[in-house]
């Protein structure tokens, strides 16, 4: 699939041929910018505090652990990078958890699938440990039906059999499915397995800029995506 450019006409869903919403978390329904705020600056700021290194280097090593790890089952274990780091992970996270929140209108889309017929399940790469600090903070768990983590399945989302398993966990048909994710892997992913309905984020990040291309269809709004 090619890039396409960023598309604020974004057409609104067929919602009576979509029983099952799929939806990610981090950079969909929540705001990236905790995560990022906290891989990018708070770790690495608090690794050379606590081990005692010139934070230059503390946060080059942080990055390029973290970088080797992308798209599998460590990227997302805040288990594996205690270990790895030798740090309390949730303990840190909890230094700017004020920072967790939805992102933009994400409630609006909430809302309106409370009202809709299809099941609406939460599917994403955070662990227990991620979601034990996120729920809480933001009550997303009232909105969906199903919570389901790829650490659950020992599969992560980028390879096409996390929808397998997880249509194995919560029955569904793709053809029939609608998934929103901001990372175009997972999306070519659910692509692959044969997921209709494929939407990514334009801003998973709120605070920095809007993609300008991506290969699927960007949202800006969620209220795209709703009827008027």
């Amino acid at each position: 699939m090619t890039s396409t450019p960023n598309n604020t006409d974004l057409p609104v869903p067929d919602w009576a041929q979509i029983d099952t919403v799929l939806l990610d978390m981090d950079g969909t329904l929540l705001d990236l910018h905790f995560d990022s705020h906290f891989w990018l600056q708070h770790l690495p700021k608090r690794y050379a505090q606590l081990h005692q290194l010139d934070e230059s280097s503390a946060r080059d090593h942080v990055i390029t652990a973290i970088t080797s790890q992308q798209g599998t089952l460590n990227w997302y274990s805040l288990e594996y990078w205690a270990e790895r780091f030798q740090l309390d992970i949730v303990a840190l996270k909890r230094e700017v958890q004020h920072l967790i929140g939805f992102r933009s209108d994400a409630e609006h889309l909430l809302q309106f699938l409370q009202q809709h017929k299809a099941q609406v399940i939460l599917a994403t790469n955070a662990d227990r440990h991620s979601l034990g600090l996120k729920l809480p903070a933001t009550g997303l768990d009232q909105y969906v039906d199903q919570i389901v983590s790829s650490a659950d399945l020992g599969i992560a989302k980028e390879e096409p059999e996390f929808w397998q398993a997880l249509q194995k966990q919560v029955p569904y048909d793709p053809a029939r499915t609608l998934l929103i994710d901001d990372n175009e892997e997972v999306l070519d992913s659910a692509q692959a397995f044969g997921i209709q309905y494929l939407y990514t984020i334009l801003q998973p990040d709120m605070q920095s800029p809007e993609r300008s291309l991506t290969r699927y269809p960007g949202v800006q709004q969620f209220k795209q995506m709703t009827p008027k």
